[in-house]
């Protein structure tokens, strides 16, 4: 399951689909984008933010150095709707958390008490370097004020743990988390 398409969490989804015929799914609305990874819509220019920002300079040499800038897309996924719980271990609820992509989703594990909210909610933002709850700068966010508006939909979970796709887990629960992001901003 892809929370969205961004060459970072695409990663090696074709070669589990080519060799395990496993199934990919996503939003409908991130299908063009895991096929084409890297054309996804955003902002500001990504290029300023390592001189502006050069605490994320080493974060984004690791994702680069862990193959983030090979990645190969990936078609022919199955459809991840809002709303619907998924009949895969771990029964996660799809919640709608669109901004960072137009398609973005978190995945609600209730028995878990945990959300994976992908890059809707991180703690770690890989564009500026800094730490905390947050929503990803604007040089891999298509738009802030949706994906800050889509917090809602993180917090409407209540859960205890949020398990984020850049930084550490969260512990102290999804309302501070999200307090946090909200009085952070964009980026």
């Amino acid at each position: 399951m892809l929370t969205h398409a961004h060459f970072d969490h695409v990663g090696l989804a074709r070669r589990l689909v080519q060799r395990l015929n496993i199934p990919v799914y996503a939003h409908p609305e991130e299908w063009t984008l895991a096929a084409h990874p890297y054309r996804y819509a955003h902002e500001n220019p990504r290029a300023l933010y390592p001189l502006r920002h050069p605490r994320a300079i080493p974060v984004l040499a690791s994702m680069v150095a862990a193959g983030a800038g090979w990645v190969r897309g990936v078609e022919g996924l199955s459809s991840l709707e809002p709303g619907v719980t998924l009949t895969v271990p771990g029964s996660p609820r799809v919640v709608a958390t669109y901004g960072h992509t137009f398609g973005h989703c978190s995945l609600h594990l209730p028995d878990r008490d945990a959300v994976l909210s992908g890059d809707a909610l991180v703690t770690l933002d890989p564009y500026t370097g800094r730490t905390g709850p947050r929503i990803i700068a604007g040089a891999a966010t298509a738009d802030s004020s949706m994906a800050l508006a889509s917090l809602e939909g993180i917090a409407a979970t209540g859960a205890m743990h949020v398990l984020p796709g850049h930084g550490d887990p969260w512990h102290e629960g999804v309302d501070l988390a999200v307090r946090r992001a909200r009085n952070n901003g964009p980026a």
